[in-house]
């Protein structure tokens, strides 16, 4: 800097030789350099060869879609390759230029840099119009570069740009980004320019938007979510929390991270029973922080839970995370014995999320919905796990002599009291014959049901906290070829004791219902004959 070398990069190149060569000459007054050498900053010794660019291209970036106040959003990548030598690139114009009347780069542009391997390189205030080499072009002159490129070795040289970070909605829309010419060094200290040939002048577009347009949030359903089950509570005390409905939040194709405010779920409950007569408390959980301010809306059996987040949640862009709704049940009157209980998330409820990306989410940017299983409650009876579930078809030696054997196996536990299962399987199995859409397919069926459990007085006898596995065996023959069908369980008829659960009657029966109904019906065969 003393000796009016300029730029001044920290190292001793071409420029620094050339002043030092003339401060120590006869002639006191060094001749001005007019050969733009200041670009070549560095020394050529390591490379080696007279490299010729073999190629140069430019290609767009995966997303060329940017918002404003982005900051190092990739444009483009350009590739530059040579051949007979290793080079160094020193200088490089790039241009960022836009077709929008009254609109200039450094109207809406912050910095532009350049990275090698992730690693920057090079940087402008490109919001500065003294910075560009040539204003209605739109650009830039990165000089001083010492990009090395061994000889048939690419280089990928990442355009990137910050933009402003409030940007007028009429200097927004369509831009693009070229590289115009290169300069490098080969190995011979020869000094070349490339501006035409390969992929120089090559426009790659991008696009700048309103901060938030691409933030988004969709309620999916979870491969958490709970499958059915029977919930274990009590008769004199409140119950522990249990996770009755699990379901994502999902931020997509977000650019900006999501912070929560409200979230809104349906908990629906059977028609003998209330909201209000079955639930103590409510949270949500999601991603593991615990939402308890919550206020109840909707009617007897449709409660509508509306959860007060309050910005205690954020999630990432690009991140899905699950939502817990966890429930605590009161004492469960006698008459509420096998209520149900199912939460949902409607599209309507996904539109009322109160959400904020770059700005508050409207309904356009908020979707989805999800359905949980429905879930028993009991102070005593059965809890039910699916196991083997099978559909095997038998191919007859004539024709319309097909027949398919169905099989489900579910493994049954009794709880809090002994259970009994009529073997008579038209008291105790309610099923359906029907094709993949759920229509019933007519035929001739034959049902067994069986148990690892004892018999006692027609019944397959559970006794309390062990667990019998009941197996329901249906042949069936379509009363017509081709007839493509399933079996789907649909409820099992139990008993405290043999006697109720063989009788006609029905005041003592209590019912388990099969749920969700994908876990408890076989694939669907064809009888072909």
């Amino acid at each position: 800097t003393a000796n009016g070398v300029s730029p001044a990069v920290g190292y001793f190149g071409p420029v620094s030789q050339a002043k030092y060569s003339a401060l120590m000459a006869v002639t006191p007054t060094p001749t001005p350099d007019t050969d733009d050498s200041d670009d070549s900053d560095d020394s050529s010794s390591d490379l080696s060869g007279e490299a010729s660019l073999f190629n140069m291209e430019i290609d767009g970036a995966a997303d060329d879609t940017i918002e404003e106040g982005a900051e190092d959003a990739e444009l483009a990548v350009a590739t530059f390759e040579f051949s007979d030598g290793d080079a160094m690139i020193t200088r490089m114009d790039v241009s960022v230029n836009t077709a929008i009347v009254g609109t200039d780069a450094w109207d809406v542009l912050d910095e532009v840099a350049l990275f090698v391997d992730g690693d920057e390189v090079a940087r402008l205030d490109a919001s500065d119009k003294d910075e560009y080499t040539n204003e209605a072009a739109g650009t830039l002159r990165f000089s001083g570069l010492d990009i090395v490129a061994m000889e048939d070795e690419e280089v990928e040289i990442t355009i990137a740009a910050t933009l402003q970070g409030s940007i007028d909605s009429a200097d927004q829309g369509a831009f693009t980004v070229e590289v115009e010419n290169v300069r490098f060094i080969d190995g011979t200290d020869v000094t070349s320019t490339e501006d035409a040939g390969q992929d120089f002048g090559v426009t790659e577009a991008f696009t700048i938007e309103n901060a938030g347009t691409d933030d988004e949030l969709i309620v999916k359903t979870s491969t958490s979510d709970v499958d059915g089950t029977t919930f274990e509570v009590e008769d004199d005390s409140r119950s522990d929390w249990y996770n009755v409905f699990t379901f994502d939040l999902d931020t997509d194709d977000s650019v900006n991270d999501i912070e929560l405010t409200t979230v809104v779920v349906t908990v629906n409950t059977a028609a003998t029973s209330t909201y209000a007569g079955l639930v103590d408390d409510a949270e949500l959980v999601i991603d593991g922080t615990t939402i308890s301010s919550v206020v109840v809306t909707g009617t007897a059996t449709t409660a509508i839970l509306t959860f007060d987040v309050d910005g205690d949640v954020t999630i990432n862009a690009g991140d899905r995370v699950a939502a817990e709704l966890m429930l605590k049940f009161k004492s469960l009157a006698a008459g509420d014995e096998g209520a149900t209980v199912q939460g949902s998330v409607t599209s309507a409820q996904a539109d009322l999320i109160v959400a904020e990306g770059a700005d508050d989410l409207a309904t356009t940017q908020l979707s989805g919905a999800a359905t949980g299983d429905v879930h028993t409650l009991r102070t005593a009876g059965v809890d039910v796990e699916a196991g083997t579930v099978s559909a095997v078809v038998t191919a007859g030696d004539s024709a319309g002599d097909d027949y398919a054997t169905y099989k489900i196996a579910l493994e049954v536990t009794a709880f809090n009291q002994d259970v009994y299962i009529s073997t008579n399987h038209a008291t105790s199995v309610a099923k359906a014959i029907e094709d993949a859409t759920g229509v019933a397919v007519t035929g001739t069926t034959t049902v067994v049901i069986e148990s690892t459990g004892d018999e006692v007085s027609g019944a397959f006898e559970i006794t309390e906290g062990s667990t019998e596995t009941i197996t329901i065996t249906v042949t069936f023959d379509a009363l017509t070829a081709g007839s493509a069908a399933r079996l789907n369980l649909n409820t099992l008829t139990f008993a405290a004791s043999a006697a109720a659960a063989t009788d006609a009657l029905t005041t003592n029966d209590q019912s388990w219902t099969a749920s969700p109904d994908t876990t408890y019906r076989t694939a669907v065969v064809t009888l072909v004959n």
